[in-house]
């Protein structure tokens, strides 16, 4: 019998080596023997068309059926490991489906078919898994975006999507790329989000969650900020907590990422234009639709571009209370990049109309920043208090102070207030929360 250009005896493998910890190399040439031969005698079209479950059964017995035939010394663990990995090729995601398996796992970033790489609790590790070329690459790549009712070709050589689980997936191809086709996939964590959990892992303190809970029950307008992987969307999850679930959510986002605790939310999400350039539906378009739709509460998922002066607008008209994400660098470089997307927009409005529009939209912004050792920390809470002259005038409230490095390599460190009191504590008091992060002299004062 001949498989693929060889014989049968050519895909024999006397030694089988796996490290399930790591995910290491499996068995190319009998998970690619199988696979070819499962290709030939099912209909693999017809089985995708079936529900999930009734799919996999067919697929697994088919593959063992195969293996058993194939290679009939091949026995235990490794027998089960191969079919796995047969069922992944057939009906799943190849290579990388074990990566997504991986509750440990947040991200999957193929390179090229010998780079695959992936990220676990911040820190990036490169993966013994390859693919066996770049038709290999592209056909699980097809296999991804085609259900999503996406192409992904020269004429549209990049995707950006969800999938069904709500991992986010990013594909771009040659010529865009001249080497080979590159993937990323930002998983979706399937549990809600628990500020405990933030504490826990040094991302918050207690004492900042304290008051975060306050703001947001008081109802104070917040933008968290932070570059790319930093867990922005992940702390407004968890800060969305805090909003009472009697109150009406709408969320907008592009695409959904943001799973909330609440009974009452709507969630919206944007569309990209079809293959004839038809069809958008923006940030924009469901930020101006969703103040129809009578909210408590907005959230954004991330501002991008001309939502960003919709948002303020409607910060600005009843609608506090509101939290949204920017990519920035610090609280200063978020403010600036609002100022810049509203101009960008091409709203005919002079830049002191705009930072006024700010002052008086958003309260507080919150700095995120990921180290070298991977951990995610708060390192900035700034409160927006003002304007002189045509400047926007901020004061910090909590600082992350770094204080060296151990000998892992863990950054040493504490978030700390800074003593300052919040324009807003006399609010507070009112509604009878009180800071312990203030000054005696200054509570005192603000009670009423």
């Amino acid at each position: 019998m001949v498989i693929d250009g060889r014989t049968r005896e050519q895909f024999r493998i006397e030694r089988f080596e796996f490290d399930t910890a790591e995910h290491g190399e499996e068995w190319f040439d009998a998970v690619h023997a199988v696979h070819q031969r499962m290709i030939l005698e099912m209909d693999l079209a017809a089985i995708e068309r079936l529900d999930a479950a009734s799919a996999r059964e067919a697929v697994t017995v088919g593959s063992r059926q195969l293996v058993t035939e194939l290679f009939p010394s091949l026995l235990g663990d490794d027998r089960e490991r191969v079919i796995k990995r047969v069922i992944d090729e057939a009906i799943g995601y190849g290579p990388v489906q074990a990566l997504i398996d991986d509750d440990s796992i947040s991200e999957v970033m193929v390179n090229a078919p010998e780079e695959v790489y992936f990220e676990r609790d911040g820190v990036i590790y490169r993966s013994p898994l390859k693919f066996k070329d770049n038709d290999h690459v592209m056909r699980i790549i097809e296999r991804i975006v085609a259900p999503l009712g996406r192409r992904v070709d020269e004429s549209s050589p990049y995707v950006d999507a969800r999938l069904p689980d709500g991992s986010r997936v990013n594909v771009i191809i040659p010529p865009l790329v001249p080497r080979s086709p590159t993937m990323t996939i930002r998983k979706f964590r399937r549990e809600k989000f628990k500020m405990a959990e933030l504490i826990a892992n040094d991302t918050v303190t207690a004492q900042l969650s304290k008051f975060l809970e306050a703001c947001v029950k008081q109802r104070l307008n917040i933008v968290i900020s932070g570059g790319t992987g930093t867990g922005k969307t992940t702390l407004l999850n968890a800060m969305s907590s805090f909003v009472p679930d009697t109150e009406r959510i709408v969320t907008i986002e592009d695409p959904i990422e943001m799973k909330l605790q609440q009974s009452h939310v709507i969630a919206l999400e944007a569309r990209p234009a079809n293959i004839e350039g038809k069809n958008e539906v923006t940030q924009r378009d469901l930020v101006r639709n969703a103040l129809r739709m009578r909210p408590d509460r907005i959230l954004i998922g991330e501002v991008r571009g001309a939502e960003s002066f919709d948002m303020l607008q409607a910060m600005n008209t009843g609608h506090e209370g509101s939290l949204t994400t920017i990519h920035a660098n610090s609280p200063r470089d978020a403010i600036i990049r609002i100022e810049n997307m509203v101009m960008m927009a091409g709203f005919a409005l002079p830049i002191r109309a705009i930072r006024e529009q700010i002052v008086s939209a958003l309260q507080i912004v919150i700095q995120l920043t990921r180290f070298s050792d991977g951990r995610r920390r708060v390192t900035q809470v700034t409160e927006i208090i003002g304007r002189e002259g045509d400047s926007i005038t901020t004061q910090d409230l909590f600082v992350f102070r770094q204080a060296g490095m151990d000998d892992k390599g863990r950054v040493l460190g504490s978030l700390e207030p800074t003593g300052i009191p919040p324009t807003f504590l006399e609010e507070f008091a009112l509604s009878g929360i009180t800071l312990d992060f203030v000054p005696d002299e200054f509570a005192r004062s603000a009670t009423p």
